[in-house]
């Protein structure tokens, strides 16, 4: 009751929002900021003044010493550089101040962040820029301000700023479709998005005994224990005590920085578990995605546990996703994607939705490629998660609904009904129109849509920024055709048959992990990019570059060296797994096998020369295995380090993820498959890491 009693207290408590602004800043001074948030103009330094003010009177009253513009670079997490308020006077005393040019802008060294050559490095000067659409907040007691983030010579640095672009192109041309259907009083539409996060948690002391988690993230090597998530005992299942600490201190966390956590539960693998928020708009919700992973490693620390983000932290058991649930919604908060009581006969609806398949079949490429990396591959298809193959769920009824738009023939609407569970004291459940797919990549879920390929490591930035440009476009041209309609109702019907029949081949709903799928998905001609060195170079494709260039999201030098830098990071990963293979094998595995193996030995010497050489059976057979076992690890780890020693000559990067792709992971797989032999022939005592049946159950 105490905690229920703190909550509305507790919630945003740590957020400079807009009760604080508010109660903080002048009448007239707080509606001239919310006017220019919601026109999207530059910021009077005036305001800024009060505003910057405001924040530090507010910041001082609960310790905080120090500010930081707070941004997310292209490495995939946040950066942030820490000013404190200190100013000093001409007496040589010191006073706290904070202007409004502070507020809106930072110099940052931009150096050291990825450019993909868009700099030279040793061209340090970048630029950070407050975004006062997303709410500074209080963390680690320091004034974060969201801010994008570019170079001295404007190339956009981050994944904010690209962002935000999409967002105004996508919410530009739903204004215009929506006022062509006479509702003119729309001024703004935005993006929403709900993140669900999946998540492992292990014992921190163990994690520390294994190289390839403290340097990946994930396992390299590990034998799958006699039990896994065969039994499906762990989903839904009670969550323990210790686990139930840990969530109910990231809750509180995250509540105090305004995230609204709203579901947790335990996931289908044993030590993994999923937190769910409440929807909001695309921004906020990119910054407090990182903000939740970010606190759930800070909360995991605190009780002695390690967080794994990884995709794939161990084979044989399911890996984590993070599933993007996006939708449109009015600045009055009306969801565009609800269907209403007859989906049928909304128009507005059909014609929306008709264009996000529309999008979805032009720019599958992009999709997949917003959802590629190394970690990912190890994820994707393996019937955890969706496949490489793009496809849409649109469910019983509106695939029903949309055929018969194809055929032109009428739609009889499909009622509800009531499901009879037979037990007299239950009260009979409302069925709904359609089950749902889980094994789609992107599925319609009753007024949203589920893109479901993002890996749990990822910043929800990427996929968005690709969804909502591929949107904007076929908005655009939806508004383009229908402004220029004689009869704006016969056009709609139109354009909604047209789009349908044309893009159909993208719609399925059926089971996505089957062999039959994948022959039929290559008769319809959808892409099968299957590793992210395939799916990555697709971003810079003429078509993308021309589309990214059309609605100003990027430029042309924008697209190729975020094109480079997906592609080195996917490089940079594989090879630090491959070395830390290669010093686990070596510093390692092998001595440890080569211990056992002089103790079994010396055993069976012993026995011999005691008369019992029949005895040493057990001994002689086991020795002939693990050498034979030994020999291998040693051979494939010889030819791992031998591959990685070439990789230096390759010409490009492309080239170099081809031969990770190519070579590398084949050999990394060599390698994994001889040593988790030998993990299951060698005494638990001599193995020299902790083994999967210690970290999934070690909670």
């Amino acid at each position: 009751m105490d905690n229920e009693m703190k909550m509305p207290e507790m919630f945003g408590s740590m957020v400079f929002n807009d009760t604080v602004m508010q109660s903080r800043m002048p009448k007239e001074i707080y509606k001239s900021l919310r006017k220019t948030i919601a026109e999207g103009k530059a910021l009077d330094v005036t305001i800024a003044n009060v505003v910057a003010h405001a924040m530090k009177e507010w910041a001082l009253e609960k310790g905080v010493t120090h500010y930081t513009h707070w941004f997310q670079p292209m490495n995939g997490i946040t950066a942030e550089k820490h000013d404190s308020f200190v100013s000093a006077t001409q007496n040589g005393g010191a006073l706290m101040s904070f202007s409004g040019k502070a507020l809106i802008k930072g110099e940052p060294d931009a150096s050291s962040f990825p450019s993909g050559g868009l700099r030279s490095t040793f061209e340090a000067r970048g630029y950070t820029a407050w975004d006062p659409t997303s709410y500074a907040f209080i963390k680690d007691n320091t004034l974060c301000i969201p801010t994008s983030f570019c170079s001295y010579a404007g190339d956009v640095l981050d994944k904010k700023t690209p962002l935000l672009r999409s967002i105004e192109a996508v919410g530009k041309q739903a204004v215009r479709l929506l006022h062509l259907f006479g509702d003119t009083t729309v001024e703004r539409v935005l993006p929403t998005i709900g993140a669900e996060q999946e998540y492992f948690l292990v014992d921190r002391e163990l994690w520390k005994k294994r190289k390839d988690l403290v340097f990946t993230g994930r396992t390299l090597f590990g034998a799958n224990p006699p039990k896994g998530q065969d039994l499906d005992d762990h989903y839904f299942g009670a969550i323990k005590p210790k686990v139930g600490e840990y969530m109910g201190e990231l809750n509180r966390e995250l509540w105090k920085l305004g995230v609204y956590a709203k579901t947790e539960h335990n996931e289908a693998a044993p030590a993994q578990h999923e937190l769910a928020p409440l929807y909001t708009t695309a921004n906020i919700a990119t910054d407090q995605n990182q903000l939740t992973m970010e606190m759930m490693k800070k909360v995991a620390h605190k009780h002695n546990l390690a967080c794994l983000l990884h995709e794939k932290p161990f084979n044989g058991v399911n890996g984590s996703g993070k599933h993007n649930n996006w939708s449109l919604e009015t600045g009055k908060g009306e969801n565009l994607f609800e269907p209403g009581k007859d989906p049928a006969s909304n128009k507005r609806f059909l014609l929306l939705f008709a264009a996000v398949i529309k999008a979805v079949d032009e720019h599958q490429d992009l999709l997949r490629m917003s959802t590629a990396s190394a970690g990912n591959d190890c994820r994707l298809g393996s019937h955890e998660a969706p496949p490489a193959i793009i496809s849409m769920f649109l469910g019983d009824e509106l695939s029903t609904i949309f055929d018969c738009i194809e055929k032109g023939i009428p739609y009889g609407q499909t009622r509800r009904t009531s499901m009879d569970t037979g037990v007299h004291t239950l009260p009979n459940l409302t069925k709904d129109t359609t089950d749902r797919n889980r094994t789609s990549p992107f599925a319609f879920t009753g007024n949203k849509f589920e893109f479901r390929m993002l890996g749990s490591s990822f910043s929800i930035a990427g996929p968005n920024i690709v969804i909502n440009t591929a949107v904007a476009d076929v908005f655009e041209a939806f508004a383009d055709r229908l402004e220029k309609a004689a009869d704006f109702d016969a056009e709609v019907d139109a354009l909604i048959k047209e789009t349908v029949t044309a893009h159909k081949r993208i719609l399925f709903n059926g089971n996505n992990y089957t062999k039959a799928w994948e022959e039929e998905a290559e008769k319809r001609g959808l892409l099968n990019l299957r590793t992210a060195a395939d799916a990555i170079p697709c971003f810079s494709d003429e078509k993308n570059i021309a589309l990214f260039e059309k609605h100003n999201v990027f430029s042309r030098a924008e697209v190729l060296s975020r094109t480079e830098i997906l592609l080195e990071n996917y490089c940079k990963n594989l090879h630090i797994e491959a070395l830390t293979m290669i010093d686990m094998a070596r510093q390692e595995i092998l001595p440890a096998v080569m211990e056992y193996l002089r103790v079994l030995t010396e055993t069976a010497a012993n026995k011999k020369a005691l008369g019992f050489a029949d005895a040493a059976d057990a001994e002689r057979k086991l020795i002939a295995e693990l050498s034979s076992l030994l020999n291998g690890l040693y051979a494939d780890t010889e030819a791992l380090e031998e591959i990685m020693n070439g990789l230096s000559n390759l010409p490009d990067t492309h080239k170099t993820a081809d031969c990770y792709r190519d070579t590398v992971i084949p050999a990394m797989r060599a390698l994994r498959e001889k040593a988790d032999a030998l993990e299951t022939k060698t005494a638990k005592s001599y193995w020299p890491f902790p083994t999967y049946a210690d970290l999934l159950f070690s909670i």
